[in-house]
């Protein structure tokens, strides 16, 4: 049990402040470092689904080891334009990983990936033992 310090002040700061406090569980969300997930599941196979505009199929790094499906991107992009009276140099480094846990009823041969409009697209097709093995009657005893 941990002790929680009350504050008896009233007033709009207290409002404020609750309403733009920083939430360090969604830090990385919202700063765009990880991209979103969507992860679909079918009888034949599962399927990740990644948001990750402005990047190319070769930005990624995809690599399977034991259990652990892996996921990664590093970007680097520098601009540089000079005129007569200036400089401008902008850049940008973008990096994320995301790893998965993968089961045993995954065929590891088969995965496979593919890159179109913003969306990387993984494919993870089951074995044909999975398969048979989806549905199942449980007797109440």
């Amino acid at each position: 049990m941990s002790l929680i310090r009350m504050n008896y002040r009233t007033g709009l700061p207290e409002i404020f402040d609750n309403m733009f406090r920083h939430d360090v569980m969604n830090e990385a969300k919202d700063c765009g470092c990880l991209p979103a997930v969507n992860i679909l599941e079918d009888e034949n196979a599962f399927e990740l689904h990644f948001s990750a505009p402005g990047f190319a199929k070769d930005d990624f790094k995809i690599n399977l080891e034991n259990d652990t499906l892996t996921i990664s991107s590093e970007k680097k992009e520098e601009k540089e334009e000079s005129g007569k009276n200036f400089t401008r140099k902008e850049f940008y480094h973008g990096a994320f990983s995301r790893s998965f846990s993968i089961p045993q009823t995954i065929n590891r041969e088969e995965i496979g990936a593919e890159y179109e409009s913003g969306i990387l697209k993984v494919l993870l097709p089951k074995k044909e033992e999975a398969k048979a093995n989806l549905s199942k009657e449980i007797k109440v005893s």
